[in-house]
C-alpha cells in the first residue's frame, strides 16, 4: 500500500469504530424516541422490518411523532430530574476540582522516583469493583456505621447524624468514585509544564501565590477542562451511587431513565430522555471544542 492509502486507512478505522458503536446504537435509540409504547415485544412501535420493504418503510416512518418529547417537557419529573442531576454534577465536579488540584499539584511536584507510586495510588481503587466501593458507604454512612461510631466515641455528637439516603452521600460516593478522573489529567498536564517558568518569575521577585495564579493555573487549564469534562459527563447520568445511597428525595436523571427503561417498560420515553441527555451534554463540549480550534487559527 501507498503512504497516502495507510494514512487513510489509519484514520478512517476511528471513524468505522465510531459509526459502528455510537452512530448506529444513538441513531436506534432515536428511533424510539420517536416511536409509541405497545404491549409487545419489543414495546414500541412502528418496528421497521426486512420484510417491509421500502413501501413499508416510508408508510411506518410517518406514524413516527415528536409526542414523547412533550411528555419529557411537559412533566415536571423529567424536568426536575435534568435539573438536579446537572446540579449535582456541578457541585460534585466543584469540590472534585478543589480536592484534587492540590493532590495533582503535588504530585506532579514530588520527586520523580516517587510519581510512579503516587500514581499507582491513585489508580489502585480502580483494582476494586466499583459496586463493592459504592456498597462499603453504606456501611460507612448508615445511622449505625462507622463514621457515626466513630464521632459517637470521640463525643463530636449526641445522637448518630443521618447522612444516608441522602444528597450528601450522593455527593460523598460520587467525590470518592470520580476523583481518580480528576486527579489524572491535572496531573499529566502539570507534570509537563516547563519549571524553568516558575524559576524565573521566583527571579523577577514575584511571589509563589501570584507565580501560581499567573503561569501554574493558566498552564494547567487543558487539565482543568479535561477533568471537569471527565467527571461531569458520566456523575449526570450516574445510576448506581444514586440508587445505592440516595434516598427516595434525590431524583436523577439516570435513575429515572433506568426506571423507564425497566420498571415501567416505557422504551419511547426513555429514549426520549437519552437523546436528550446526550444533546445536553454533547452541545457543550462542541461548542468548547469550536472555540478552541477558532483561537488556534488565530494563533498561528
Amino acid at each position: 500500500m501507498s503512504e497516502r492509502a495507510t494514512r487513510r486507512t489509519i484514520i478512517l478505522v476511528p471513524y468505522l469504530w465510531l459509526a459502528l458503536f455510537f452512530l448506529v446504537p444513538f441513531a436506534i435509540v432515536a428511533k424510539m424516541s420517536l416511536s409509541q409504547v405497545a404491549t409487545a415485544i419489543p414495546p414500541y412501535v412502528p418496528v421497521f422490518g426486512l420484510a417491509d420493504g421500502p413501501a413499508g418503510w416510508f408508510a411506518k416512518a410517518r406514524e413516527l411523532s415528536l409526542d414523547n418529547y412533550g411528555v419529557i417537557v411537559g412533566d415536571r419529573l423529567y424536568v426536575d430530574a435534568f435539573l438536579a442531576s446537572l446540579r449535582i454534577a456541578a457541585i460534585g465536579t466543584a469540590i472534585l476540582l478543589v480536592i484534587g488540584y492540590p493532590i495533582a499539584h503535588a504530585m506532579a511536584r514530588a520527586p520523580e522516583r516517587w510519581r510512579p507510586i503516587l500514581v499507582m495510588a491513585v489508580i489502585l481503587p480502580f483494582w476494586t469493583s466499583f459496586l463493592i466501593r459504592v456498597y462499603a458507604w453504606i456501611g460507612i454512612l448508615k445511622p449505625e456505621g462507622l463514621l457515626n461510631e466513630l464521632l459517637l466515641g470521640l463525643g463530636l455528637i449526641g445522637t448518630p447524624l443521618q447522612i444516608a439516603n441522602t444528597e450528601t452521600a450522593v455527593l460523598i460516593g460520587v467525590v470518592y468514585s470520580y476523583l481518580p478522573f480528576m486527579v489524572l489529567p491535572l496531573y499529566a498536564t502539570l507534570e509537563r509544564m516547563d519549571r524553568t517558568l516558575l524559576e524565573a518569575a521566583q527571579d523577577l521577585g514575584c511571589p509563589p501565590w501570584k507565580a501560581f495564579w499567573r503561569i501554574t493555573l493558566p498552564l494547567s487549564l487543558p487539565g482543568i477542562v479535561a477533568g471537569c469534562f471527565l467527571c461531569f459527563i458520566p456523575i449526570t447520568g450516574e445510576v448506581v451511587i444514586p440508587d445505592l445511597l440516595g434516598g427516595s428525595d434525590t431524583l436523577m436523571i439516570g435513575k429515572t431513565l433506568w426506571t423507564e427503561f425497566f420498571s415501567n417498560r416505557d422504551w419511547p420515553v426513555a429514549s426520549a430522555v437519552a437523546v436528550l441527555l446526550l444533546v445536553i451534554l454533547v452541545g457543550p463540549i462542541m461548542v468548547y471544542q469550536r472555540q478552541q480550534a477558532r483561537q488556534m487559527e488565530a494563533g498561528r
